[in-house]
């Protein structure tokens, strides 16, 4: 089954259209509006559907009893797809309701102190972010309401404000980054008053929440126009307030041999580049950083530029970084992990049998796999590493690449041992045995502790 935002191939928009159906049927303007109109537009399928109506919440919520109110004081409110395999959560089998309005205030730099609810679509759209996302459109006809300029916009490929860009960002302050992801996204440029407004308002990026900050850089680092992203983030001055351990990669040169297009900045970026789609959030961080520690470590030395120790310094910043902006445990050990290990693909033709099984098993290794191999095409475009390893792990069968272990702590116990430090250097010392094959049984695993450690 072919879906997108957990619904099967067009029932969401059909679902959509239901609603807005129902709301006229009981008198109400009602449209589909945002984002979806713009991907229509533009030939393309929306993840998600939005509607906007004049119903008030309250009227909204007699209309569909299941509705969930989650933003009533926004006129936001959820209405529930059909429930069945299809719709098991809805969370993201869900239609987004909101009452026509304007606002008025933005002292925190993100809600409205106070919204009026508004009986005219125009009110509604003048408070929104971008012409491009300030669209009203009819299902049903498919008549398109701009009052914005969004279909020309569209048109000419640039990202503008809907009226005084300064107002516009603040009153959400996440609008600057958003904007930057949507000309990267759609290979967009940004208008020439909302750009300037942009560079004015850069350090006030800080009053948005890390966590909605980092949502929109994923995004970016997601969506495959990292590099482009990452370049009007630094033309904008948003890098230096965001991410300013990026920013200081700019000009950071790299020895010519190894790095032949340019500094960590134009390397780094060319790497996001070559990330595959669909990305993950975690392949993009690690891409992103893996090499944010060689600034700190750069010098000059008597045969070439060297950054020793840049994984290792690079691994302490990353986590600095990932706790900056909130992301999970999980998330945070494998961006670590990633950027902790990209140097040890320089030594995977060299090492031992059972040094090379143990990288290969490591946890999700397909995103350390897929970094080395963007890695490379952003420097010295040498695969030579990335076909071995390929080949290796088509060519190893799964159960000599992690074997049900030969003698464990118990066997060691029984066989006299006291338990104690010792032990995980002998099962390692058995295991790494065992995965070069030279041992096959327990019997003989048993022998090789008896003589390789004697009690």
């Amino acid at each position: 089954m072919n879906t997108s935002g957990g619904w099967p191939r067009n029932m969401q928009k059909e679902f959509a259209t239901e609603i807005v159906q129902t709301l006229r049927q009981r008198s109400f303007q009602a449209y589909l509006v945002g984002g979806c109109v713009r991907d229509l537009l533009l030939g393309l399928k929306p993840k998600d559907y939005d509607v906007a109506t004049d119903a008030s919440p309250d009227e909204v919520m007699k209309i569909f009893p299941a509705t969930y109110a989650v933003g009533v004081q926004f006129g936001v409110v959820l209405v529930p797809g059909p429930q069945g395999e299809a719709a098991s959560d809805l969370t993201t089998k869900a239609v987004e309701v909101a009452t026509f309005r304007s606002d008025l205030g933005y002292t925190d730099g993100r809600h409205p102190d106070e919204v009026r609810f508004s009986q005219d679509p125009r009110e509604d759209v003048a408070r929104r972010d971008f012409t491009i996302n300030g669209m009203l459109l009819d299902p049903v006809s498919g008549q398109v309401l701009d009052y914005v300029g969004g279909q020309k916009d569209l048109a000419a490929g640039i990202i503008r404000t809907i009226g005084n860009p300064e107002l516009r960002f603040g009153e959400d302050k996440l609008r600057m980054l958003r904007a930057v992801r949507f000309a990267a996204r759609f290979e967009y440029r940004i208008s020439d008053e909302t750009s300037a407004a942009i560079q004015n308002m850069a350090e006030q990026i800080g009053v948005v929440s890390r966590e909605r900050v980092r949502d929109e850089l994923t995004r970016m680092l997601t969506e495959g126009h990292g590099r482009r992203a990452f370049m009007l983030l630094d033309e904008s001055g948003l890098l230096e307030y965001v991410l300013p351990e990026i920013s200081r990669m700019k000009g950071v040169a790299q020895p010519p041999e190894f790095h032949p297009e340019g500094d960590v900045f134009v390397h780094t970026l060319l790497l996001l580049e070559n990330l595959p789609m669909p990305c993950p959030a975690t392949l993009g961080w690690g891409a992103l950083l893996h090499d944010v520690g060689k600034p700190p470590t750069f010098r000059v030395a008597p045969d070439r530029i060297r950054f020793d120790g840049h994984a290792e310094v690079g691994v302490k910043m990353a986590e600095e970084i990932c706790r900056r902006l909130r992301f999970s445990n999980d998330d945070t050990e494998q961006i670590l992990s990633l950027v902790g290990n990209h140097m040890r693909f320089a030594d995977a033709m060299r090492m031992k049998q059972s040094t090379l099984k143990k990288f290969i098993r490591m946890p999700r290794f397909d995103q350390h796999l897929a970094l080395h191999r963007a890695d490379c095409l952003a420097s010295n475009r040498n695969l030579t590493t990335y076909e071995f390893i390929e080949h290796k792990r088509s060519e190893i069968p799964p159960e000599t690449m992690r074997p049900t272990p030969l003698v464990t702590g118990d066997d060691l116990i029984a066989a006299g041992r006291v338990p104690g430090p010792e032990f995980s250097k002998i099962l390692e010392a058995v295991e790494d045995a065992q995965l070069e094959g030279r041992l096959g049984s327990r019997e003989a695993a048993l022998e090789f502790v008896r003589r390789e450690f004697p009690a």
